[in-house]
């Protein structure tokens, strides 16, 4: 019975930030919390170079960081009240309205971001995100996402209704990005210094021509 009612929420949640954008944008904190982690995603990145925002909200602060930093921002998320507000606040970036589990833009960017969006997935959902993460992330690009501390599913609250969240446990994160092509390069638990947010950075895997030691392939 939880189970079921624990599916029912997490298929609530489009619907639920549909109906919060405002009040997720009046208390969305601006402080960028989580400005460090986001320097090692993007670090060695080129001017101009792309990056995705999965669940970017109304884009604020992480989209208008990166934009504020140069780079060309594709940000998607399930509500397409927040995209329309992104839409008005960046008009020279990419915004689109999908669930990101269907996600196949058929291009590759320099980093992926899925901050606060990827852990309201169910856990199933989040074993076969990791193949479109993949076909996303250019090899040497990175992707940042937050998720719980351990295995479980949490239906919290928030603006007066049930919000869901899911994780999995960390190894099972681990055996997961490695079989996807990806690297852990940073593994933080329940960071003091950006909110308790538990955060997985990992690099895509380059691939080198063994006849050459250049890397065939380069994040865009």
């Amino acid at each position: 019975m939880a189970s079921d009612m624990n599916d029912r929420h997490a298929a609530d949640v489009p619907a639920f930030y549909e109906k919060h954008t405002g009040d997720f944008d009046r208390e969305r904190g601006r402080d960028l919390m989580e400005r460090d982690h986001l320097a090692a995603a993007i670090e060695g990145l080129r001017p101009g170079a792309r990056v995705l925002d999965l669940g970017c909200g109304t884009g604020q602060p992480i989209a208008a960081h990166l934009v504020s930093e140069g780079f060309r921002v594709t940000g998607v998320d399930v509500a397409e009240a927040m995209i329309v507000v992104c839409r008005g606040r960046f008009p020279g970036h990419e915004w689109i309205a999908a669930d990101m589990r269907r996600l196949d833009l058929g291009r590759i960017f320099g980093a992926v971001v899925a901050w606060d969006s990827f852990f309201h997935l169910p856990r199933n959902d989040q074993r076969a995100m990791f193949p479109v993460f993949a076909r996303h992330v250019a090899p040497g690009g990175s992707l940042l996402f937050t998720s719980g501390p351990s295995d479980g599913e949490v239906v919290g609250s928030l603006y007066g209704d049930p919000l869901f969240h899911a994780s999995l446990a960390p190894a099972e994160y681990r055996s997961l990005l490695d079989a996807s092509g990806f690297d852990v390069v940073r593994h933080v638990v329940e960071d003091p210094d950006c909110g308790s947010h538990t955060v997985w950075l990992a690099r895509r895997r380059v691939i080198v021509d063994p006849t050459s030691p250049a890397p065939l392939n380069r994040a865009p």
